[in-house]
């Protein structure tokens, strides 16, 4: 059976201050500020940030919501770290630019062979970095941070379950991952060719109460996985309903990609995404993404009233124009019903 999800699309976590989060991804990890825009959802602004390499492909965008008003609570049914590659021999240039920076980290384990280093967002979000000596995509060079040692992009969440059987089953017959190894209490699952960018890893940690599911500082929210087009988006909408997994949502226009949702047996909340025409490039040039803050069409007569409920920021050094790569897919609008996420948002 060909199944419409062929990886890893973007992971979503909520930060707590705005700059502190942009400062760590952007100094610290070493990623590329795509994009800032706010939440879609609710009746609060919040900055919703964009990070990815330096081409902002799929399965390299780490996207962020700046978010104290809650404290989230780490716990099974969740990310439980946020897993990028980097090449073969590098983790030593990571413990020196860790220390650089004071960030606590422990020593470099291994986990299927490949050695990782972990250590922390100021909110609390677990972050790996991991050798994978077949990555071949490209990363964004910084000041500290050259392309040889920066990290390329996911190679794959960690998930925490407490139970492998159901969570197996969701992603291999739902989603079309097979299992392709087990290393104690790690459970590895693949797609396609796998590898980076193409591999999700189950903990399996009976014992660990639940985290929370909403959304909260020091939470990644959900991890969001890609396919092809709307259609493919409506397939696999379908192919949840024929399979018992009932509360799949409607497709949603994220205006950068188009989305479905659904939650996962064991309590992860899974996205399927597809690139909306233009992509992160449909509202500012490519070589300026991330320079300024980006509103949807359907509120951008209220940009005084959210710029005054939101941090003002400084976006770093470094972030100036760059060359455009090549044409990434795009998605093609079909018959699929989108959901008006305009008539509730920003209103009291």
């Amino acid at each position: 059976m060909d199944y419409p999800v062929t990886g890893i699309h973007h992971l979503t976590a909520c930060a707590s201050g705005a700059q502190e989060d942009i400062d760590f991804f952007t100094k610290v990890v070493g990623q590329r500020l795509i994009k800032q825009t706010i939440l879609f959802d609710g009746r609060y602004a919040h900055y919703h940030f964009y990070y990815a390499n330096g081409n902002a492909e799929p399965g390299t965008v780490m996207t962020t919501f700046p978010y104290k008003r809650v404290k989230g609570r780490a716990g099974s049914g969740q990310v439980q770290s946020i897993v990028y590659t980097v090449a073969k021999g590098t983790l030593p240039f990571w413990v020196d630019h860790l220390n650089r920076h004071r960030i606590v980290h422990r020593h470099a384990h291994e986990r299927f062979g490949q050695p990782f280093l972990h250590f922390a967002h100021p909110a609390g979000l677990e972050i790996e970095v991991i050798e994978d000596p077949n990555e071949t995509r490209e990363g964004w060079s910084t000041d500290e941070i050259g392309q040889a040692e920066s990290v390329r992009g996911f190679h794959g969440p960690l998930l925490s379950v407490r139970e492998i059987a159901e969570e197996e089953t969701f992603f291999v017959e739902a989603l079309g991952f097979r299992k392709t190894g087990v290393d104690g209490a790690y459970h590895r699952f693949e797609i396609g060719k796998g590898g980076a960018g193409k591999t999700l890893v189950l903990l399996h940690e009976p014992d660990r109460p639940s985290g929370s599911w909403g959304f909260g500082a020091g939470a990644v929210h959900h991890v969001a996985l890609e396919v092809s087009d709307d259609k493919a988006l409506a397939e696999q909408k379908g192919l949840y309903e024929e399979l018992g997994y009932t509360d799949c949502s409607e497709i949603k226009d994220r205006n950068y990609f188009h989305s479905i949702y659904v939650r996962s047996p064991g309590g992860i909340l899974v996205e399927c995404a597809a690139n909306a025409p233009g992509g992160f490039a449909r509202d500012e040039a490519f070589n300026q993404l991330g320079r300024q803050l980006l509103l949807p069409p359907w509120f951008e007569h209220r940009r005084s009233e959210i710029l005054s409920m939101l941090e003002p920021i400084r976006v770093p050094d470094g972030h100036g124009p760059v060359a455009e790569p090549a044409a990434i897919t795009a998605s093609r609008r079909t018959d699929a019903t989108f959901v008006n996420e305009e008539t509730e948002a920003l209103t009291t």
